[in-house]
């Protein structure tokens, strides 16, 4: 996208509009960390930064129908209504959009709350503006969503309490955590740090705006809806209080979001642990653990963020056996479209997703597993190089091209067995070999490990 303009109209950009000429018009002593903090928000410079985020990360329309790249247009006529709506504390947002998607591995539906584009930008800019003010008051166990953290760092840590002999885990599932955020719970947090009733009025808004579906807006009463850039910040703000309750029992633990694993030296201390959370979240929180989900196990028989570990006493990481198999379900996806195109083309397309996948899992110690998939993907390949040859005589043929002898072409080609056995089987992997399809651009993901690794 281009770079938007410094000048004109009553956009973003400067103008008759600018947020320089009415910044300090408002209520406010901007000196003041917690308030006047709509005036940081609304601040040229803060907004010019949030949309280019928001372009940045695409996503899709929210229930107005606007595009991304119509926003800055949009903006450039409406702004100055709605940065006057903001100060005065009257701006409403417009409903989410709803959107369903499937859960990892198939178990049931996650439900989405899309934001339209210009409240994604006002949320953007909220938080450009509140995250360094609570960021740094966060445990140093908490890692999602926080500049500077990760899923890594949190794997990382995970497996330093377990080489100290804490060999339990105390693996908790908050139950439809974001669908039951208790927004009062929630904004007596906010209001501790937070002196601009502004502010606070529109974070409380963005709480209750109704999510849309079939033409229907429907009010929300709890949960703040994974979809819009604050969500994350307001799940740390609250479930801080747990990190700080943990921390003061002087327990080992790490939390990434809603995923919390506490490691203990005995499966009792675990069992305690668990039921003592439990009735703290419900009393403080107003949370509940799903105790379906939540156990209190041997961390190799356990996964957290996607990994897993060996049971050795130095345990080393590995990528659990549940991320493999959804892996798999991602690229059947394109195999099954591999039929009428090249190799080339199914491969370009299977690079966008290995090299991403390769790159989360470079942490993994136990190796075996690349090696394994690439063996799996390249039988995948010849499969769908022997159903594209269709008829025994194209089979033969093909075969005979690529350099085996006639006979056992015509007995390979002949042999009545199914696309898989044959894909698998030593004439394919003589009339196909590997180099061939490195040589069509397939990648081989334990190279790309190995590559990856040397650089963590």
């Amino acid at each position: 996208m281009p770079k938007p303009p410094r000048t004109g109209g009553d956009g973003i950009a400067e103008g008759k509009g600018s947020v320089r000429q009415t910044s300090t018009a408002r209520t406010g002593n901007i000196g003041d960390e917690t308030t006047g903090l709509m005036e940081k928000v609304v601040r040229r410079e803060n907004l010019l930064e949030a949309h280019r985020r928001v372009v940045k990360n695409g996503g899709a329309p929210g229930v107005d129908g606007m595009t991304v790249h119509e926003l800055w247009g949009y903006c450039r006529e409406h702004w100055s209504r709605h940065r006057e709506e903001l100060l005065g504390g009257t701006y409403q947002p417009q409903p989410v959009r709803k959107v369903e998607i499937p859960k990892p591995g198939g178990k049931g539906m996650r439900t989405l709350g899309i934001p339209t584009v210009l409240d994604r930008l006002i949320q953007q800019a909220l938080l450009q503006v509140l995250q360094p003010i609570f960021d740094p008051t966060f445990s140093d166990a908490s890692f999602g969503f926080r500049p500077g953290r990760s899923a890594h760092g949190a794997v990382r840590r995970a497996q330093a309490y377990m080489r100290e002999g804490r060999r339990w885990v105390v693996d908790m599932d908050l139950e439809k955590f974001f669908d039951r955020v208790n927004h009062d719970a929630l904004m007596a947090r906010l209001a501790r740090r937070l002196k601009d009733k502004r502010v606070l009025g529109l974070i409380r808004r963005y709480l209750q705006a109704g999510m849309m579906e079939e033409g229907l807006a429907t009010p929300r009463t709890q949960g703040t809806p994974q979809g819009g850039p604050l969500s994350p910040l307001l799940s740390n703000i609250l479930l801080d209080d747990l990190d700080k309750e943990l921390t003061r029992r002087g327990h080992r633990f790490v939390r990434y979001a809603d995923d919390c694993n506490v490691y203990v030296k005995s499966k009792a201390a675990g069992e305690r642990v668990l039921a003592s959370l439990e009735r703290f979240l419900g009393k403080v929180l107003r949370l509940s653990v799903n105790r379906d989900k939540s156990a209190v196990d041997r961390p190799w028989r356990r996964k957290f963020l996607g990994y897993s570990v060996t049971c050795h006493r130095e345990p080393k990481l590995k990528v659990a056996p549940e991320s493999v198999k959804r892996f798999k379900e991602k690229l059947r996806e394109t195999f099954r479209q591999g039929r009428g195109r090249s190799l080339s083309t199914v491969m370009k397309e299977l690079g966008r997703v290995t090299r991403g996948w390769v790159a989360y899992f470079r942490l993994a110690q136990v190796k075996g597993v690349f090696e394994n998939l690439d063996e799996w993907i390249r039988h995948k390949l010849r499969r769908i190089l022997w159903k594209q040859w269709k008829r025994p005589w194209t089979r033969f043929k093909e075969l005979c091209r690529r350099g085996l002898a006639e006979a056992r072409a015509r007995q390979s080609a002949f042999n009545g067995r199914g696309p898989w056995w044959n894909a698998g089987a030593s004439h394919m992997n003589q009339a196909v070999p590997t180099s061939e399809l490195r040589r069509l651009g397939l990648m081989s993901l334990i190279d790309e490990y190995h590559r990856l690794a040397r650089n963590c």
